[in-house]
């Protein structure tokens, strides 16, 4: 193998690649990228045997062959060369060595035989259809942050996509929860999407995925399984193992009789739930809203740093209520609101509130209130 492609797109491709690989590995190979050098391209490809993504640069071959080289090495010497420079890959004569040159610079890699390298078999997909970057980017961007990070109930560890219908019209939705407040987000369905599996796109899976489709504005193209799915755009495919669990029934969880209808600035709103937050040194960070005609007022107490209101302006006009919410939650809420406005619709102080965008109804979010 003996090749020469230039820092800057073996410094991107490599950029994808590497964070796939975890920093420690039990089995050596796994801390290795694939390197295929063949037809005008390299191709690179990584895994930890429960997700992999392969890409392919265009670069110029000398000699095909394929070898592998530690991933994060790999990728620290070609981000420190110079931008500009032209690098080259060979392996050495015995094989056991990947050679690269830059300039005035040498490095030699130990490599593992390619053989060693495991492949995540393709299985059949029973289902494939296409979505624009931008939709996919925003069904994560509005429901990542609600995913559980507790391993135990390891079903919540990720976003549950599946098709449904929203008001007599088939929709794609994805819904993300950790027990204490749940978004969910819909899209039309796509062509070829009806009749898919619901299925759990794990945690790191979802992570990857929205770092690669930042770069692309191309449509993704999504295949998919009961056990397995697969995103591929530009040089680029991502294939990731499904969370094998059941999502829970999380339609029992959204209220439907909810009857206090707050509308308020979301600007507004976010900046006073930080300001008054900071008086709490607990990691809830609990607010307490008072709500009533015209106003919320917004309150935070401390025995250590003392306290904290602040009064909004609001359209409210039923019954006043006191409610209180864990501020980051609510912020992290707040900060997917598009549009100017947001309503939360509410119960009491013990009923899950409902916070919708004013400007958009394909997403709805809820949050569990908590004592203040």
């Amino acid at each position: 193998m003996q090749l020469t492609i230039e820092r800057s797109a073996l410094l991107k491709s490599l950029g994808h690649i590497q964070s796939v690989v975890e920093r420690r590995n039990t089995i050596p190979i796994l801390s290795n990228v694939k390197l295929d050098a063949r037809d005008g391209a390299l191709g690179l490809n990584a895994t930890d045997m429960d997700l992999e993504i392969a890409e392919s640069v265009g670069s110029d071959i000398a000699h095909a062959g394929s070898s592998t080289a530690p991933a994060h090495t790999l990728y620290d010497i070609v981000r420190k060369l110079p931008d500009g420079a032209q690098v080259e890959l060979s392996l050495d004569g015995e094989g056991n060595h990947l050679v690269l040159r830059s300039g005035r610079s040498r490095f030699n890699l130990s490599c593992l035989p390619v053989d060693e390298f495991p492949a995540m078999t393709a299985g059949t997909y029973t289902h494939s259809f296409s979505l624009s970057a931008a939709d996919l980017r925003g069904m994560i961007d509005r429901t990542r942050f609600a995913i559980s990070t507790e391993e135990t109930r390891y079903y919540l560890n990720g976003i549950h996509l599946h098709a449904t219908t929203s008001d007599g019209v088939p929709v794609l939705r994805a819904v993300a929860t950790d027990g204490h407040r749940l978004a969910r987000v819909e899209v039309p369905l796509p062509e070829g999407a009806a009749g898919m599996p619901g299925i759990i796109v794990p945690r790191k899976t979802v992570g990857e995925l929205r770092k690669l489709i930042d770069e692309t504005g191309m449509d993704v193209s999504v295949s998919l399984s009961d056990a397995k799915i697969r995103f591929a755009f530009d040089d680029c495919v991502m294939v990731s193992k499904l969370i094998d669990g059941t999502f829970p029934d999380y339609e029992r969880v959204i209220p439907v009789d909810n009857d206090k209808v707050l509308e308020i600035d979301c600007a507004t709103l976010g900046k006073a739930v930080d300001r008054v937050s900071a008086i709490s040194a607990e990691k809830s960070r609990a607010v307490k809203m008072t709500v009533e005609k015209g106003q919320v007022t917004l309150s935070a107490n401390s025995p250590d740093a003392g306290s904290a209101v602040e009064e909004i302006e609001a359209s409210f006009d039923a019954a006043p209520i006191e409610i209180g919410f864990n501020s980051r939650y609510l912020l992290d809420i707040l900060a997917q609101v598009e549009g100017d406005a947001v309503r939360l619709i509410m119960a009491d102080a013990s009923a899950p509130t409902v916070i919708r965008d004013v400007a958009d109804g394909s997403a709805i979010y809820v949050l569990m209130p908590m004592r203040v």
